[in-house]
């Protein structure tokens, strides 16, 4: 079973920046994808960003060119640098990693993900 912990949400102001960690443990290698997704209040989880083992990546339409997601392999760490944040990024980021062999459209939709963190909060005030 993988253990995951979100670091580095909190407050602030549109244009700001945030980076997001996720620290995993438990799990045997090699691992599945990894990513970040979102849920803002009333609505619908969304996927943020996944990485392939390999260092493919996917972005939501929303994100793509202001977050890029990164691993470090040797750290078991995931991180999301958030960069030019508006309002509509406001929500609970949750990490989520998946078992090997999981296909790469259930990593971004997130329904191949089998194990979840427990989110960190971001707001961004405008």
């Amino acid at each position: 079973q993988v253990q995951l912990v979100e670091s580095g949400g909190g407050s602030v102001q549109a244009g700001g920046s945030l980076r997001l960690s996720c620290a995993a443990s438990g799990y045997t290698y090699p691992s599945g994808c990894m990513g970040w997704f979102r849920q803002a209040p009333g609505k619908e989880r969304e996927g943020v960003a996944v990485i392939s083992i390999a260092g493919t990546t996917w972005y939501g339409a929303s994100v793509k060119g202001r977050f890029t997601i990164s691993q470090d392999n040797g750290k078991n760490t995931l991180s999301l640098q958030m960069n030019n944040l508006n309002a509509e990024d406001t929500a609970m980021y949750y990490c989520a990693a998946a078992t090997y062999g999981t296909s790469w459209l259930g990593c971004w939709k997130g329904s191949g993900m089998s194990s979840w963190g427990k989110g960190t909060l971001v707001t961004v005030s405008s």
